[in-house]
């Protein structure tokens, strides 16, 4: 495989073994890129995965996120695909994401023939893909990479081999890396201890171009009374066009929110806690239930646009 360059941009990965993380130092340090674990097996999640996830997009760093594989049977991979995904969606989902989901795929600790190995890693890719709308990328070891056949080349690897002087061999699935892991014993300032650093294989533009994904359009500029410009002020009585105004935003929020369901992401607090403030007698919207990604969405572009500030 290819050789690191001096071109490339840079990164790193993390779990709870790197304790509470000062990101905005990370980010100056020179890092543009993180994984972050997510869950492992069909139970786990990361205890900081959501605060890290959190850090690193405030920071402005690119963001994706690991799952490690534990599975010996298909539908064991698809039921730690499940997990993951569901646990996505408490950051916003894949797609809320700069960087793709990732299947950490490096042990065989149950002896597992090769031809099963790859039944179980495509079981819990295309059961992922198909959850979150998104095709993922396989994280594994130089040794480990052998047994992936030559069809799992559709998929982007990131390898991991820590050395100085030796580039990953090449596979029978892939003679190019997409991402290198080169040491397990990096230093990065804001993490205390060593860190997991890696290499994209060319610049921070092309590794946000490499993976960019077409966003939900954004609700076109509102215009009164179908489409209003802002709600009507909290607390005062609504003339009828400000009624008129206030319904229709209200439908519209309405059916985004009929949507599959989701906890409040933390990119859309802020959002909600003002819209929700914005008139408590009259309220927007409720989100008992939780509310759809594009309900989400739609609520901070209207934050954005600053509608639902109070005059």
């Amino acid at each position: 495989m290819q050789t690191r360059s001096s071109g490339n941009t840079q990164g790193i990965d993390v779990s709870r073994y790197q304790g509470t993380i000062d990101w905005a130092k990370v980010k100056a340090s020179g890092m543009t890129f993180v994984f972050i674990k997510a869950t492992e097996g069909q139970m786990y999640t990361d205890p900081n995965f959501q605060t890290n996830v959190s850090g690193a997009l405030t920071a402005g760093m690119l963001v994706g996120t690991y799952h490690f594989f534990r599975a010996t049977t298909t539908d064991g991979a698809k039921a730690e695909a499940a997990h993951y995904a569901t646990t996505l969606q408490k950051v916003g989902g894949a797609k809320a994401l700069q960087l793709p989901p990732v299947m950490d795929y490096e042990n065989n600790p149950g002896n597992l023939s090769k031809a099963h190995i790859n039944t179980v890693a495509k079981a819990f890719l295309t059961e992922l893909q198909r959850l979150t709308g998104v095709k993922p990328i396989i994280y594994t070891g130089n040794s480990f990479a052998g047994n992936f056949e030559p069809s799992m080349n559709s998929y982007d690897l990131w390898i991991a081999r820590y050395s100085n002087t030796r580039v990953p061999d090449d596979q029978p699935a892939w003679k190019r890396w997409t991402f290198w892991q080169y040491t397990d014993s990096g230093k990065v300032n804001g993490i205390s201890g060593n860190v997991d650093m890696n290499e994209f294989q060319g610049s921070a533009a092309e590794l946000k171009a490499r993976y960019a994904t077409p966003k939900p359009p954004e609700p076109s500029e509102p215009t009164n009374p179908t489409n209003p410009t802002e709600p009507p002020k909290g607390g005062e009585p609504m003339t009828a066009e400000e009624k008129a105004a206030f319904n229709a935003l209200k439908s519209q929020v309405e059916k985004l929110q009929a949507r599959q369901q989701m906890e409040v992401p933390v990119w859309a607090k802020d959002a909600v806690d003002a819209a929700l403030a914005y008139d408590t007698k009259n309220p927007l919207f409720s989100i008992d239930s939780g509310a759809s990604y594009d309900f989400y969405r739609f609520i901070t572009v209207m934050y954005r646009r600053g509608l639902f500030k109070k005059s």
